[in-house]
This record gives C-alpha cells, structure tokens and sequence, in this order.
C-alpha cells in the first residue's frame, strides 16, 4: 500500500546506503517525493563522484510522483543543509516523513507514520513521530504506541506546525538553561547536566547536528513524540564515513505493529524516558559528541 504522506530523502555520499534506503521508498511509491542533497566537501576529492553516484540513484523514480530536488552545489554541513532543505520542505507541504540516507525503514514505519500523522494533526501537544524504539523490548503501555519527550529523528516525521518552532542557533538556550522552566522540564540533575553539556557546544557551533536543536526546540515547547512498540527502523549509517555515529550499539531488532490501538493520554511514559536515557544515551556515562 503507498504512503499517502510526502516522503523526504536526506542525502550526501552514501551510494550504497543510498541505494537500499531508497529502493524501501521506491516500494511505498509515494505520490510527493523531496530529495534534499549536500553537496561535496572542498577537501574530499572522492564526493564529487560520491555525490553524483548518489544523485544518479534518486533520479531512478518509476512510478507516479512530484518530485522535487533541492541539491546544494557546495558543501553546507549537516545543521545548515538539514535544517534549510526542511524549511524548504515544509514551505510547501504541511506534514512530511523524513529519512536519511543510512535509515532503512521496515514497511509498519510508513503506515504508523501516516495514521499518527492524521490523528494528530492538530494537537500542539504531539509535535514528532518516530520509528525508532530503543526500549530493549520491553512494552510500554497496552497500545500500540506510547508517547516520549525524545524525538528520535532515524526515521521521524512532522508537521509544518512543529518545524516552524525549531530554532537551529538555539538562540533561546542561554536565557533557558538558567530558568526553573528548563529545570521543570528536566528534573534529573544527572540528566539535566549532561543535555547541558551538549546543548552548550551544539548552541556555540562545536557539535556541527540539526537534531540536538531540533529536541531543544521541542522541549522547549513541551512537545512529545509518538513512539511505537515495536522497531521499525535500522539505523545502517555506523562506521568511518558516519559524522557522529561512528561507534554503533547493540543489534536493535525491528518488528511489526499489527492493528493500530492508540493509548488513552498523550503522556510521556517517565519509565520508558529513563530507559532511553540510560541505556541509549548512556545515563549520564557517555561521552559527549564532539
């Protein structure tokens, strides 16, 4: 069944990441296509020809489509390139799926995508949707989905409403970090210091990511993001080519969905947070990005 939602494709220099992520696309056939692609780098002889492989393979569209290409001619990094291809995007349409290159989306993702899409169109309150479930297959709730203040972004999907209140400088943190909002917001002193930290060298222009303002945006706003029970998104990108995933995780299985039952709130399960916190942000014990 096609996806009734326009799908963007986030690109650069992957041709063989490119090339299994896309044919996933090409199998929901969707009838709105954005291709967004960053350019090569000045001192990275190999990605004109990277580049232009990974172009050659979303031109291939065979089925009835729009499609639409924003292709940058120079290099703009991934905040400056992701954040202005989905300005871009969300000018002209007022939901879209979003997925990069290293994101290989099982067919569930689509559908749950599309429905939560739908139910929430216009509650301020849901502002994502992610495929992604890092819970260790552990259930929350009795639906199909439970709702989460982490925006997990391999494999999401928006509204226009939501990405007009993302803000890439994250000009509003210094006056947030010192607010008893932003303590309000993250209560866990542990886990409060460490987004610190990140949101610190992401807002000074150290951590080169569009994700970590987008959550700090979403936050800010009180927003959640339906999460589903099972996982329906493989993060292929590990590795030497990767920005900043260059060390992956354990295996995440993906599954399936089945029907689709909705929980009774738009709550954020505290557990399944502290979950994800510990075990896939690492509790406080990890690193952060450089």
């Amino acid at each position: 069944m096609a996806t009734v939602t326009p799908v963007v494709m986030l690109v650069f220099n992957r041709p063989d990441l490119t090339e299994m992520s896309f044919a996933r696309i090409r199998e929901q056939r969707p009838g709105w296509l954005f291709v967004v692609a960053d350019g090569p780098r000045p001192d990275s002889p190999d990605d004109v020809a990277r580049c232009a492989r990974v172009r050659e393979i979303v031109a291939t569209i065979d089925w009835p489509c729009d499609v639409q290409r924003n292709y940058a001619d120079t290099n703009l990094g991934l905040r400056r390139r992701v954040s202005s291809g989905l300005d871009w995007v969300f000018r002209q349409v007022d939901r879209a799926i979003i997925l990069e290159d290293d994101c290989l989306p099982e067919p569930d993702f689509f559908r749950f995508c599309d429905a939560m899409l739908e139910r929430y169109a216009n509650n301020p309150r849901v502002s994502a949707i992610t495929g992604d479930n890092f819970q260790g297959g552990s259930r929350r709730g009795t639906a199909s989905y439970y709702f989460s203040k982490y925006p997990h972004v391999w494999g999401w999907a928006t509204w226009r409403r939501a990405w007009t209140l993302y803000d890439g400088a994250m000009e509003f943190w210094p006056e947030w970090r010192g607010s008893p909002e932003w303590t309000r917001a993250m209560p866990d002193r542990m886990e409060r210091r460490y987004w610190e930290r990140i949101f610190d060298r992401a807002a000074a222009g150290v951590i080169d990511s569009w994700a970590y303002p987008w959550t700090a945006s979403v936050w800010r706003h009180g927003g959640l993001t339906a999460t589903p029970n099972a996982n329906l998104v493989t993060n292929l990108g590990y590795g030497a080519e990767a920005t900043h995933t260059k060390i992956g995780p354990a295996a995440n299985p993906v599954g399936s969905l089945g029907p689709i039952s909705h929980p009774t709130e738009i709550v954020a399960d505290s557990r399944a947070d502290r979950y994800a916190f510990r075990h896939h942000f690492g509790g406080g014990f990890r690193v952060v990005p450089k």
